[in-house]
């Protein structure tokens, strides 16, 4: 009987993230609240804790990100991005997607890519380098780079979950893992990436176009927008349009510090202030405050115009990331305090006895979700209850976010296939046979094993 309640519970857990699935966005959290109160009313289990602590830091994130976003410091971002990018395009596949990676991690979030991905794809044909290389690798590695970020809301669900008694695993300690590991997952995957599709000279679609004059030649592109073909001049697919300023700037430069701030918190326990106890106040207030400084300063330095702040696109997405955490987070926890011997007991066991179950839950939720942070909060309880190493936890936590680019579904992946005027970067018309399905694959793999071996050795 205890069996058979326990899988029906399991159930209704797995019924509602489907649903939530199904509407995306904020239905998410209006599934996971829905499924709370099935099981409370319905089953009579006490009600979990909800998720105010990483609410709570995704809220300042968000604000602060959305203060210099408003202030231009994102598209001064990009433009950095941009030129790093243009240095080197004959390793394009290699260095674009590092580019792409490491500003979404400073950023904590993926949003920046979008500005970029007409650059990359310009930059690679110019150079003879089929688009979709460069720009599916680009748009998989912003996934995992939320997970090497100080301020993404995956992060905040993370330490939430892991800075707390009997764990006391920071910040730094998850980021001296998934930072390196990510870094190698990617430039492992480059090589591979690199030999992905038909190079241009033998894709008999991209030579029809060029035939065709639909597109020029690789070397008969011209700066500034306009394609010679030979048959007249056509233009390129307009592409996001920033403007560079010194308010811009310096709200980038603020944020960054910010940054940098919360790292040194996490390394140095000696600089940060003593709670009630005498202790190091913990990371999760830490990031808070220092969030919520970060915001203040852009505002009196920068002086952007603060009604603009929720209509920026940081503030919807994190908001519409906050409610579904919210909900789903509760959901899990509810769930999870009814049954956690249960689960230490039977899931765990499998778990320990092959860590991959993990990072495999972690990465279908993503998939499901295509939200990291509702993956964290969902899957992490329950490898933490399974007693996994919590160094080769946060390793493969990393290279599984992959998984939400696993379906093409996705904002950064349309845009992706859209800019690519060759028509390389492909959606598909199934499941397995768009551009970043192998890229997702690979990269998660690449990753999940790197993060795995540096997690049992400084983990």
């Amino acid at each position: 009987m205890e069996i058979a309640l326990f899988i029906t519970q399991f159930l209704v857990v797995l019924g509602c993230i489907v649903m939530g699935t199904r509407s995306s966005g904020v239905g998410l959290g209006l599934w996971g609240g829905a499924g709370v109160a099935i099981l409370v009313f319905g089953f009579r289990l006490a009600p979990g804790s909800p998720p105010v602590d990483a609410l709570l830091i995704v809220l300042a994130i968000v604000l602060a990100s959305s203060v210099m976003q408003v202030a231009g410091g994102i598209d001064w971002m990009v433009s950095i991005a941009a030129t790093l990018i243009k240095k080197n395009p004959k390793q394009i596949t290699l260095v674009a997607p590092l580019v792409s990676f490491v500003f979404a991690a400073g950023a904590g979030t993926s949003n920046i890519l979008y500005p970029l991905l007409p650059i990359i794809q310009d930059l690679s044909y110019r150079n003879g380098i089929r688009p979709s290389r460069p720009l599916s690798l680009s748009v998989v590695a912003t996934g995992i780079a939320l997970a090497c970020s100080p301020v993404s809301a995956a992060m905040a669900a993370m330490i939430t979950l892991t800075d707390v008694s009997p764990f006391n695993y920071e910040l730094i300690d998850i980021v001296k893992v998934t930072f390196p590991a990510a870094v190698v997952g990617i430039v492992a995957t480059s090589f591979f990436v690199q030999r992905l599709g038909k190079d241009i000279a033998d894709d008999p679609e991209i030579q029809a176009k060029i035939a065709a004059g639909t597109i020029p030649a690789p070397d008969g592109v011209q700066s500034g927008g306009a394609k010679k073909t030979k048959r007249g001049t056509q233009l390129a697919p307009t592409p996001v349009q920033t403007t560079v300023t010194t308010s811009g700037r310096n709200a980038a430069i603020i944020f960054l510090l910010g940054v940098v701030a919360i790292v040194v918190f996490g390394l140095f326990k000696a600089i940060r202030p003593l709670d009630a106890a005498g202790d190091p106040v913990g990371m999760t207030p830490i990031i808070e405050i220092v969030m919520f400084v970060t915001g203040t300063v852009i505002l009196l330095v920068s002086r952007p115009t603060i009604a603009a702040v929720p209509k920026t696109t940081v503030f919807r997405a994190g908001m519409v990331s906050a409610i579904a955490l919210f909900g789903l987070a509760w959901l899990t926890d509810t769930f999870l305090g009814a049954h956690s011997e249960d689960i230490a007991s039977t899931v765990g066991n499998a778990v320990q006895a092959a860590p991959w179950i993990f990072a495999l839950g972690v990465f279908v939720v993503c998939v499901l979700t295509t939200s990291q942070s509702t993956a964290t909060r969902t899957i992490v309880p329950i490898g933490l209850v399974s007693g996994i190493p919590l160094g080769l936890l946060s390793g493969m936590w990393a290279g599984a976010f992959a998984g939400i680019y696993l379906l093409p579904t996705n904002g950064s992946q349309i845009a992706a296939a859209n800019f690519d005027t060759t028509g390389s970067t492909k959606l598909g018309t199934k499941l397995y046979d768009h551009s970043f399905f192998v890229p997702s694959l690979l990269l998660a793999g690449t990753t999940i094993a790197a993060g795995a071996l540096f997690g049992v050795l400084w983990g």
